[in-house]
Protein backbone atom coordinates (compact mmCIF):
# COMPACT_ATOMS: atom_id res chain seq x y z
CA UNK A 1 0.00 0.00 0.00
CA UNK A 2 1.72 3.00 -0.85
CA UNK A 3 2.06 6.32 1.50
CA UNK A 4 1.88 9.78 0.77
CA UNK A 5 3.70 11.95 2.93
CA UNK A 6 4.09 15.78 3.18
CA UNK A 7 4.88 18.17 6.08
CA UNK A 8 2.24 20.72 7.03
CA UNK A 9 2.59 24.65 7.01
CA UNK A 10 2.41 24.47 10.55
CA UNK A 11 5.55 22.20 10.78
CA UNK A 12 3.35 18.62 11.43
CA UNK A 13 3.95 15.81 8.66
CA UNK A 14 0.90 13.94 7.72
CA UNK A 15 0.76 10.48 6.19
CA UNK A 16 -2.11 9.29 3.99
CA UNK A 17 -2.85 5.58 3.34
CA UNK A 18 -3.87 5.86 -0.73
CA UNK A 19 -5.67 2.47 -1.06
CA UNK A 20 -7.77 2.82 2.42
CA UNK A 21 -9.67 6.03 1.79
CA UNK A 22 -9.68 8.00 4.68
CA UNK A 23 -6.70 6.29 6.53
CA UNK A 24 -4.36 9.27 7.53
CA UNK A 25 -2.26 10.49 10.31
CA UNK A 26 -0.79 13.47 11.86
CA UNK A 27 2.65 13.28 13.40
CA UNK A 28 5.38 15.58 15.14
CA UNK A 29 8.69 14.30 12.76
CA UNK A 30 8.14 12.12 9.34
CA UNK A 31 9.00 8.57 10.88
CA UNK A 32 6.35 9.68 13.50
CA UNK A 33 3.67 9.99 10.96
CA UNK A 34 4.37 7.38 8.95
CA UNK A 35 4.51 4.80 11.90
CA UNK A 36 1.03 6.43 13.13
CA UNK A 37 -0.57 5.11 9.40
CA UNK A 38 0.87 1.87 9.09
CA UNK A 39 -0.51 1.16 13.02
CA UNK A 40 -4.17 2.92 11.74
CA UNK A 41 -4.09 1.19 8.28
CA UNK A 42 -3.01 -1.95 9.68
CA UNK A 43 -5.91 -1.57 12.33
CA UNK A 44 -8.40 -0.97 9.17
CA UNK A 45 -7.24 -4.37 7.55
CA UNK A 46 -7.64 -6.37 10.77
CA UNK A 47 -11.30 -5.07 11.17
CA UNK A 48 -12.00 -5.56 7.34
CA UNK A 49 -11.07 -9.22 7.73
CA UNK A 50 -12.79 -9.88 11.28
CA UNK A 51 -16.15 -8.08 9.71
CA UNK A 52 -16.02 -10.39 6.16
CA UNK A 53 -15.29 -7.23 3.78
CA UNK A 54 -12.40 -7.09 1.00
CA UNK A 55 -9.16 -5.67 1.22
CA UNK A 56 -6.98 -4.38 -1.10
CA UNK A 57 -4.26 -7.00 -2.98
CA UNK A 58 -0.82 -6.38 -1.40
CA UNK A 59 1.91 -7.18 -3.53
CA UNK A 60 3.70 -5.13 -0.36
CA UNK A 61 2.56 -3.92 3.03
CA UNK A 62 3.66 -0.90 3.04
CA UNK A 63 5.58 1.69 0.24
CA UNK A 64 6.72 5.14 1.11
CA UNK A 65 6.38 7.66 -1.46
CA UNK A 66 9.83 9.48 -2.40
Amino acid sequence: MKIEIEQEVDGRWIADVTDLGGVMAYGQTRADAIAKVKALALRVLADRLEHGESIPDLAEVFQVAA
